[in-house]
């Protein structure tokens, strides 16, 4: 969260002249409702489930799009499995948490940092860092550079 999936994807997408699938954009879309109203009505399991069916569609959709996916697949061992199994290249973009702060509460749709931010953005990088190195094919760490920066190392 924070590290600029969607403001790289759509360099990156724009860069090779293809689609940006974006999660939280396609699950708002199908729905109606923001990430943040889902998780309010609906609870977090039913959030996982759109993060969900968002990932397994853009890896169905076309295999020339750049996929800008929830962080929170990778909590599932299915999603990670698809990842792996499927012919993306899976990049991770990671942060120094305490990086993160400022790109983060600016920004009305990221309800997990409503109480504690720092904590949370820290809690969530230790409990997911494995999970992100199983299924990356590359790791980009994007604190201090741009996003044409990022972009540039990925298609490097």
């Amino acid at each position: 969260m924070g590290a600029g999936k969607t403001t790289v994807g759509r360099v990156l997408a724009n860069r090779l002249g293809r689609e940006l699938i974006d999660s939280d954009h396609r699950i708002e879309a199908l729905t109606g409702r923001t990430v943040k109203q889902i998780l309010a009505d609906d609870g977090v399991d039913e959030l996982r489930r759109h993060e969900g069916e968002a990932l397994t569609d853009a890896l169905a959709g076309s295999a020339a799009a750049v996929i800008a996916a929830a962080g929170g697949v990778v909590l599932d061992g299915r999603h990670r499995d698809r990842l792996v199994k499927s012919d993306a290249y899976v990049v991770w973009l990671d942060a120094d948490p305490s990086s993160l702060g400022d790109r983060t509460l600016s920004r009305e749709h990221r309800p997990w940092l409503d109480d504690d931010p720092a904590g949370t953005l820290k809690r969530m990088h230790d409990e997911r860092e494995p999970l992100y190195r199983e299924v990356a094919d590359a790791i980009v760490m994007v604190s201090g550079l741009t996003p044409d920066e990022i972009a540039d190392r990925i298609v490097a």
